[in-house]
């Protein structure tokens, strides 16, 4: 009996230490299987992207609080957002981002977002009253680098892509940009601390910039540094704007002879498919470049949006493209375009800013937000408030209502039909 006791006990010591040990193996499994990298968020469907500031006042010195941000995710979670683009680390918004998204982990272990890091980049003498050179850099730039390095480090479960740049390399950034070299410098740099494990090995580097400067605009940008960083990065991160170029280059944008019997609601429509296609005529323009190279790597969308306001270019008086029936249809192609091809958007953007055209409230930089600074919801997110994924979330203490009242015929009123395409030509002869 004594033994037969003895092999008892020891059977059921082993048991146990067996039953331990799956447990603490399956423990392992969900934790390796939580900590999601930028190669299996980027291109996923089920974790939405989204451009973010979050800036409520016209005063951009005013930083949005902690309390704010954390309104601010709330919110982008219920539409489904997972991964958020910054732009620069010197201010305080950055590292505040991530600091309420860990309070939000702490507060409801299911919480879950991401971020893609932006590190500013100028050029030597950039918004001074000297002249931009760029051929040179700011000193600045280093300060910038090591302070993303810095956050990264301190926070590898939220930061998986460090992106060196905003619209640094294309031309037109007159007051800012620089030469592609000094962009790979950085990425350089970057890619060097990952494989001496001074970065997370996992995290990805990239710029983010306009789809001329990828490769996909003229020869002045088809230069050998720009070869380099395409081979440099880990994915490519894109930009595209079919609004802005309803004025600067507007071939796409006006009504066509064939369409001309068309309802207004169909002219509009049809305007904005036309759209569609011409941000992915410059996607494949990029693609295309890349993989004359030899290269075959991601490609994402680092922004893209469509405002619903503006006196000027894109206006009444203009190209007649900025309303929110004209937001919600660009929204919804483009949300759908790429999420059936496996291609990141970060959506330009999550919330009006007015610090962008401070000077004039009815600008377009101020309204490219699904939501108004009070927190209204515009027409494109009108089905959320109907299905109450708002309910008892708030905006500067306003429960989320819908724009117009939720009175579509009179949010209708302010959607104006795209001119005709021999008007277009016409005002471009004059």
């Amino acid at each position: 009996m004594k033994l037969k006791h003895t092999v008892f006990i020891i059977t059921m010591s082993l048991v146990f230490l067996w039953s331990c040990n799956e447990k603490s193996k399956s423990q392992n499994e969900v934790e390796t299987s939580s900590e999601l990298t930028a190669k299996e968020i980027l291109g996923n469907p089920e974790y939405l992207a989204m451009s973010y500031g979050g800036y409520r006042n016209v005063n951009h010195d005013v930083e949005p609080t902690i309390e704010e941000l954390k309104e601010d995710m709330l919110l982008l979670s219920a539409i489904g957002i997972k991964v958020l683009r910054t732009y620069k680390v010197h201010l305080p918004h950055a590292s505040n981002v991530l600091k309420a998204i860990t309070e939000l982990k702490k507060e409801d272990p299911s919480f879950e977002m991401y971020v893609m890091l932006g590190a500013w980049i100028n050029c030597k003498n950039a918004f001074t009253d000297l002249s931009p050179n760029h051929d040179e850099e700011s000193e600045a730039n280093s300060t910038e680098i090591a302070r993303a390095v810095a956050l990264a480090n301190q926070y590898p479960d939220i930061v998986k892509v460090i992106a060196v740049g905003n619209e640094a390399m294309v031309k037109w950034q007159a007051l800012y940009y620089v030469q592609p070299g000094i962009i790979l410098k950085w990425v350089s740099h970057l890619q060097e601390l990952k494989k001496t494990n001074k970065l997370p090995k996992d995290l990805w580097v990239t710029s983010s910039d306009n789809f001329a400067s990828w490769g996909g605009g003229g020869e002045e940008y088809h230069v050998e540094d720009l070869n380099k960083l395409i081979k440099a990065v880990d994915f490519i991160s894109m930009h595209t704007y079919p609004m802005h170029d309803t004025h600067y280059n507007p071939t796409f944008w006006g009504v066509p002879e064939r369409e001309a019997n068309l309802s207004d609601i169909e002219k509009i429509d049809a305007a904005m498919l036309r759209s569609l296609e011409y941000s992915k005529t410059q996607f494949n323009s990029v693609s295309t470049y890349m993989k004359n190279l030899g290269v075959d790597k991601p490609i994402h969308i680092g922004e893209t949006g469509w405002a619903t306001v503006s006196n000027s270019f894109y206006g009444p008086e203009g190209s007649k493209s900025t309303d929110e029936y004209k937001e919600a249809q660009f929204h919804n192609l483009i949300r759908d375009w790429t999420n059936t091809n496996n291609i990141s958007c970060f959506y330009f953007e999550g919330f009006d800013e007015p610090w962008k055209d401070a000077a004039n409230p009815q600008g377009s930089e101020n309204h490219f937000g699904l939501f108004t600074v009070n927190g209204q919801a515009k027409y494109a997110l009108w089905d959320k408030v109907d299905k109450g994924v708002f309910d008892g979330l708030t905006r500067n203490g306003n429960a989320i209502i819908k724009t117009y009242n939720g009175d579509k015929n009179m949010m209708m009123k302010d959607v104006l039909v795209p001119p005709t395409s021999k008007e277009i030509s016409e005002k471009n002869h004059n």
